[in-house]
Formats: C-alpha cells, sequence, structure tokens
C-alpha cells in the first residue's frame, strides 16, 4: 500500500468513549473527514445510504482539524491531545475512516504509543494492526468487514435487522437505538429485542446522558 499525499481531519478531541466495548475510558477521538455512504450535506440525505447520520464530518474546519501532510504529522497532532499516563487510547472515526487510515498512519500511531480503535460501517476492509475493530453496519450497504471485536448495529433499521448479522464473527453484538425523534421508542424496542435475543446487549451512549462529546 503506497503512503496518502496527505489526511483530512474534520476534528480531534480528547473524551470519554461513550458507547460498546470501549465505554468509560479516556481516548483521544480523531474524526476524518469524508464518507462513502453520504457526502454530508443535508440535500443528499435523502438520497444516502445512510440517512440517519447525525455527524457532521464535511470538511477540516472543526476543532483540531486539518490536512496532514504526513502519517508522522498526524500522530503528532494526535499525541499533542493525550495528557500522559494511562494507555493511550486514539479512536478513529468518521464519516468513513478507512477511506484515509492506511497502514503508515497505523505504523506511525503505533510509534507515538496509542492503541488504536476504529469506528467504521464495514463496507472497507480493515487494515492490519488494529486493536479494536467496531463495525456499525448502514442498510443495505455492503458489508465487507465481517469480523472484528464487535458490530454494534444503530436500530431499527429495515433493511438492516439484527438478524442479518447474528452468525458473523465478531467478539460481541450490540444493539444501540438510533438517535433522534423517537429515540425513547427506539432505545425500548432495542431493550425488548435484546431480552429476548441475548447473543444481543443494549449499547447506550452515555455521554450523550450527561451532555458532553
Amino acid at each position: 500500500m503506497g503512503r496518502r499525499m496527505s489526511y483530512a481531519v474534520k476534528e480531534t478531541f480528547l473524551t470519554v468513549q461513550g458507547e460498546g466495548g470501549q465505554a468509560g475510558r479516556v481516548a483521544v477521538f480523531l474524526r476524518f473527514a469524508g464518507c462513502n455512504l453520504w457526502s454530508g450535506l443535508e440535500r443528499d440525505r435523502a438520497k444516502a445510504v445512510c440517512q440517519f447520520c447525525d455527524t457532521d464530518f464535511v470538511g477540516t474546519d472543526g476543532p483540531g482539524g486539518g490536512k496532514f501532510a504526513s502519517a508522522e504529522s498526524l500522530a503528532a497532532h494526535v499525541k499533542s491531545y493525550w495528557p500522559g499516563g494511562g494507555k493511550p487510547l486514539v479512536v478513529c472515526t468518521g464519516g468513513e475512516p478507512l477511506l484515509q487510515l492506511d497502514e503508515a498512519a497505523i505504523a506511525a500511531l503505533k510509534a507515538a504509543g496509542f492503541e488504536i480503535a476504529v469506528e467504521t460501517n464495514g463496507t472497507i476492509e480493515a487494515p492490519e494492526g488494529l486493536d479494536w475493530i467496531c463495525v456499525s453496519p448502514k442498510s443495505t450497504a455492503p458489508l465487507k468487514q465481517r469480523s472484528g471485536h464487535e458490530l454494534k448495529l444503530v436500530y431499527p433499521q429495515a433493511d438492516a435487522m439484527p438478524g442479518l448479522f447474528e452468525n458473523l464473527d465478531f467478539g460481541a453484538f450490540r444493539l444501540q437505538p438510533m438517535d433522534g425523534p423517537h429515540q425513547m421508542e427506539n432505545a425500548k424496542a432495542a431493550f425488548e429485542y435484546c431480552l429476548t435475543h441475548p447473543q444481543w446487549s443494549l449499547s447506550l451512549q452515555t455521554h450523550k446522558w450527561i451532555g458532553v462529546d
């Protein structure tokens, strides 16, 4: 795999992971710009494969955003957010981070001392070297990454119901209620589904409960 010319980052910030198997852990969130399932523009939402996304991943103008000419400069940027101590963790998200997160960036982040987690829609096979792979399938998008540490399914999705994924090779299967005006209704539905299908566990976005990123 060749080196990228540059990396485009929407935002970077230090937070506490609020959901999934790494919940409660301090992490640098590295949000890459761009996605392959939606342009990020409201005018295109109705035509997008994923129509429920609530994340701004367009451009490089967010806090800690920018373009980085090399994997080393990207890793140095991420390292500048870590306060010291503990086990440094970077969560690579988007948009779709695997459009940009390549072997060079993984090597540079490892050299900077970070464990690397990725949150991906699963439409691109993950490169080697990742410490935590969380796949979140979206609607009818083809799933190419069919193994990992956790599969986190936003629920409900008419075209992506849990039964389609339960035989895949993941360490954990989690249902996360879809955000939006019907969030509480969706949370109750996810709760009931987990009760009757205990292969699945309920994933709640605790960071939203306490009003932080």
